[in-house]
This record gives structure tokens, sequence and C-alpha cells, in this order.
């Protein structure tokens, strides 16, 4: 590698990063980060800090995880690569696409399909669904129910079906036929409705409204995180999913799940459709698949679709989809090992113990900090949203998050800004100690802003 001095000159210059403003970015050159162990990273300048962003939710099992690099590395040296398409396999693939269904039985899951991450594994589902009802002989099903505030990725589909307009606007017109409905969030909802009962009785309503606007035999699918991850943690109250699932049996949809960031035991289950007792149609995959050491993600499909594809015959059942590195064997036996020691660690007990921990502490500097308008929390994904007036609950400006964000960074530790909120999902590998630095950190981010 080339040293410090051409790394600090070519910051931002020669790359466009993803999710910011090249002028921005050249104009504030962001951090360079070369080192990692643990739970903790070290910049160009030598600083290490708790890394308390998880890579970007995906590092579950931290950046010193042996048996994933040793697998990699044999894997490489074994076959670094051949294609799934029709007619070749590979042996990892077949392993880990069987682990997967093994793991996910609970919700339903019966066969694979893998892409190269979140937004590919988005994509396929929506293509998935559109297809399985063009098999059922109701290709009018072309429509697709979201969320507004949910994240779903940036492809064009991925991207139509996203709730936040920041990831819309600047691409539009996005794919027809997509409707959103309100978010379950008791602290900004049309509603002006805190009750988490009634919350959800009254979004389910405004879903079963749209339905029958749009015409249920007009529908293909409606997607959902479990637990809606950048649009800022917002956790649904523990009733909607089920309503949800409901309305969709009822008018004949099928029900994705978005998993990207919930799976594998984030929330403090292995998925978030387990922690709300729901089994989708579909569940998409990705980043902790592979902790974030190699680009992975995966669409599993349930029994009923999958059945449907398979006693197909005719030619709408061919899959006329897939990713030059769909099952790639690195990804797979990276993936293997993964699941082998997140299992091991029992990762979705730790992130349920420290989650708590970390909900009350920042409780407490919720008391502490009037910055702070709101406080959500599920396992190891949390978000303070901070407001420069509690009773209007107004906005923090972009100023004082970058101040939050940087007197934490002086203090140790490494956030994520997302507008007004500051979201933390940090390596589930995560201690008691960790989580009072975390805390000690966003305090002094707080005290240097407010």
């Amino acid at each position: 590698m080339r040293d410090r001095n051409f790394l600090v000159e070519n910051n931002a210059k020669p790359i466009w990063h993803p999710m910011a403003h090249p002028a921005e970015m050249r104009a504030q050159p962001p951090r360079i980060v070369m080192q990692a162990k643990g739970v903790h990273v070290t910049d160009i300048d030598g600083k290490t800090v708790l890394d308390a962003v998880g890579g970007l939710w995906n590092v579950n099992l931290g950046y010193s995880c042996d048996p994933i690099k040793k697998a990699i590395a044999d894997q490489l040296n074994a076959l670094p690569y051949y294609s799934g398409f029709r007619g070749t396999s590979t042996g990892p693939s077949i392993e880990l696409a069987y682990e997967l269904t093994e793991w996910f039985k609970p919700e339903g899951m019966v066969r694979a399909f893998f892409t190269s991450g979140g937004s590919d594994s988005v994509e396929t589902a929506l293509r998935l669904a559109r297809q399985y009802w063009k098999i059922k002989g109701q290709a009018d099903r072309t429509k697709f129910l979201a969320l507004k505030k949910g994240y779903h990725g940036t492809h064009f589909g991925s991207a139509s079906v996203n709730g936040n307009a920041n990831f819309r606007r600047n691409y539009e017109p996005l794919l027809p036929g997509v409707f959103h409905i309100p978010a379950p969030s008791t602290y900004r909802n049309p509603f002006n409705e805190t009750d988490p009962a009634r919350l959800a009785q009254l979004c389910a309503a405004a879903m079963e409204d749209e339905i029958a606007f749009q015409g249920a035999d007009t529908i293909a699918a409606f997607i959902m995180e479990p637990v809606l991850g950048a649009g800022g943690v917002i956790v649904p109250p523990e009733s909607f999913m089920r309503l949800a699932r409901e309305l969709c049996d009822r008018h004949g949809i099928l029900m994705i799940a978005d998993e990207v960031v919930t799976g594998f035991g984030r929330t403090g289950a292995w998925s978030g459709s387990r922690l709300w007792g729901v089994k989708p149609d579909m569940m998409t995959m990705a980043k902790a698949i592979t902790s974030g050491y190699f680009p992975l993600g995966a669409t599993l499909i349930g029994e009923a679709v999958a059945e449907t594809f398979e006693a197909d015959t005719s030619s709408f059942g061919s899959i006329g989809h897939g990713y030059t590195y769909s099952g790639h064997p690195v990804g797979c036996a990276a993936g293997l090992a993964a699941l082998a020691e997140t299992r091991r660690l029992k990762l979705n007990e730790n992130a349920a113990a420290r989650g708590e921990e970390l909900a009350a502490a920042l409780a407490k500097l919720k008391d502490k900090h009037q910055l702070i308008g709101d406080v959500r929390s599920k396992g190891l994904m949390a978000a303070l949203e901070l407001v420069a007036d509690r009773d209007s609950k107004k906005v923090a400006d972009k100023k004082t998050m970058a101040k939050v964000a940087d007197a934490a960074y002086e203090a140790g530790v490494m956030l994520r800004v997302s507008g007004n909120t500051i979201i933390l999902s940090p390596p589930l590998i995560l201690t008691a100690a960790d989580v009072s630095k975390i805390a000690a950190g966003i305090d002094a981010g707080l005290s240097a802003a407010g």
C-alpha cells in the first residue's frame, strides 16, 4: 500500500462515497480507517476507537474472527470462484443453503437463492413475488406495499419500496405500483398516537384501506423490516407484524420480511420475524451472514412459494434472474464459518443482555441531556433522536449532529449519524464494559454540543 501522505492527499478525490455528497466529502474528507481488532478500529493517525456502528450493522463477530479468515484463505486455495448458473454448483454454496434453511426452519424457510448483498436480496424477493403470481395465473398482482421510514436498499426496485425520501427523490421516477403506509412509530406518526397497541391497529387499518383502494388482486407482496433500521431504529408495537401477516393472509398477499439487519441475532432473537412470532413467505438476508468479511446475501423462500415454482410446468417458473457472484464459494465458506461462530457464541443471547444494559444507559442520558428527544432500541440496535426543542420535536441541525459525532470520536467512540438521529449497531460480541464506554462517548458528544 502507498504511504500515508498519498492516502491523505487523495482522500475523497478519485473516489465517490456512498450516501454522501461528493463536494462535501472533498471539502471535509472522511476518516480513513486502517486497522481493526475486536470491537475497535484504528484510523490513519493511529487513534483507536470503539466501533459502535459495527461496520454497517454487519460485523457481528467483531474484527478478529480467525475461523472466518481461515475459511476464506482455505477456500481461495481450493476454489476461488466458479459460477452458480444453470449447470454448475459448488460445495460451499450447497452446504450454506442447507445450513440457512435449517437455521430458519422455524420461520418456514425451505430454499435459498444467493446474492451479493442486501439490495440484491430485496430485488430478488420482489422479482420472485411478481413471478409467483404469474405462475399462479394472477398476472395483475404486480404492486407492492411497504412502510414509510423503511429501508430496503438502493437498486431501482428496492429503492422504490424504500420509505425515505432521501433515497428516492434524486432518482425518480422509480418503480410504479409501490404504495406506502404509515410507520408504526410512537414518537412520530400522523395519528398523534403514543399508545403502541392503538397505533398498531391504526397502521394496520391504514394498510387495509390501501389494499381496498388498490384492489387486493393487484398486490403482489408487502415488505417490511421487523425492526426498521436505517429509518431510525423504529421498533414496531409487538402486535403490528402479526396484524400485517393476518392482513396478507386475508387478502392473498405475500409477506417479505427484510431481515438484512435483523437476521442472525441483532434484536436478541435469531430473526426479527421470530421475535414477533411471524412466518413470512420470503426473507432477505445479508450483512451478518458473513459478519462483513465477504459480500454475500440470500433470499430465503418459504414452502408455499417454493412448491409453486417447483410444480410449475410452464415457462413462468424458470428463474431468469441471478448474479455473477450468486453462491460465490469464498463467500459461502465465510458464511459457514460465521454461522458456526454465531451459534457457538450465542450472539442472540449476548445481544439481548447487552441490549438491556445499553437501553438503560441511553435512558439515563435522555434524563441528563435535553438534546435527546427520543430513545429507541431492541437488542443491539438503538437510536437517539436529537431535537432542538422537546415540546415541538424540532429536529437538531446538521452542525449539532456533527459536533456530537466528532466529540464522541475524540472520546473514543465511533458513531453513525443519519439526519437528526444517532444510530448504534455495535458488534454482538460487545461486553458490559464496552456498553459503558459507548454511553460515556455519547455523553461526551452531547455535552460538547449542548
